[in-house]
């Protein structure tokens, strides 16, 4: 196992992983935002340099970490040969068993692999599976007054927000969501429309792992164009700042899908698998 802290080598690491789209997407994300001032303070393990089979993401040991922090608690994989995610995943020190924690990937072999070293070590695993998205540049950006209803305003969130995004999530609604939340604003672009008065209206942001995330309208504001205008401007934003625009939906999210086909949004391939690990200590 190595841990590779070098910037040379974080920047080659970047150029190698587009070579594995899209599997490599989640890993990608991240390192892109670790050669780009890391302000979720991630590292990266491999199983061999330069030649690595496997490699993962996760948070630097000297970060603040809360254990029952699932959100921040986060391991991105991307393998070459599932043997050996295996084996670094088995080896000694790689992963923080003794808290609840996430590992998300897109490729198939992920939810087995880890399950198997999960239950050895009596961990409870939760897994959630994903359509996987990519976007490409749009030719045109909707004209806001167009729009139907009061006069919007395009703009970005502020931590103020995070009550609001926490309660609408359907992830969150909870301490360590709220944190995160706060902390995605900070790091991250982010795009919402405001109506007249300044209140939040739709919006979207992006994660740790360069993925749109948390797309939402209010129920009384939808079906007028905000969230096709909300997606387009991050899609936007993410590909100036040379960032692919990725993203994740559930199958039953009929309304999304919907959008994004309508949008030409790409349904990849391969599936985004998020699993959740929880130690017997924190099941209860």
């Amino acid at each position: 196992m190595l841990v590779l802290n070098c910037s040379t080598k974080l920047l080659i690491l970047e150029k190698m992983l587009k070579s594995y789209f899209p599997e490599s997407l989640k890993v990608y994300g991240a390192v892109m935002n670790m050669n780009r001032g890391n302000p979720f303070q991630k590292e990266v393990v491999v199983d061999s340099w330069p030649d690595f089979k496997a490699v993962i993401t996760r948070r630097q040991k000297e970060a603040e970490t809360d254990n029952l922090d699932h959100y921040s608690n986060a391991y991105a994989v991307f393998y070459k040969d599932v043997r050996a995610y295996h084996r670094l995943l088995a080896e000694h020190d790689v992963i923080n068993w003794d808290q609840v924690f996430q590992i998300q990937g897109l490729q198939s072999e992920l939810h087995d692999v880890s399950k198997a070293v999960a239950n050895s070590k009596q961990l409870g695993v939760k897994l959630t599976s994903f359509k996987a998205v990519q976007s490409f540049p749009h030719p045109l950006l909707p004209d806001t007054s167009s729009l139907k209803g009061s006069a919007p305003r395009l703009t970005y969130l502020s931590v103020a927000d995070a009550d609001l995004l926490n309660r609408t999530w359907s992830r969150g609604g909870n301490e360590q969501c709220h944190r995160y939340i706060t902390k995605l604003i900070s790091c991250f672009p982010s795009v919402c429309v405001r109506d007249d008065k300044g209140n939040l209206v739709s919006w979207s942001l992006t994660d740790q792992f360069s993925t749109m995330c948390h797309g939402y309208t209010l129920p009384e504001h939808r079906r007028k164009g905000y969230s096709k205008l909300v997606f387009l401007t991050l899609a936007r934003k993410m590909q100036s700042r040379g960032f692919p625009c990725q993203g994740n939906v559930l199958d039953d999210n009929t309304a999304s899908i919907s959008l994004l086909k309508n949008l030409g949004a790409e349904f990849l391939p391969c599936r985004f698998h998020r699993l959740i690990l929880t130690p017997a200590a924190f099941s209860g």
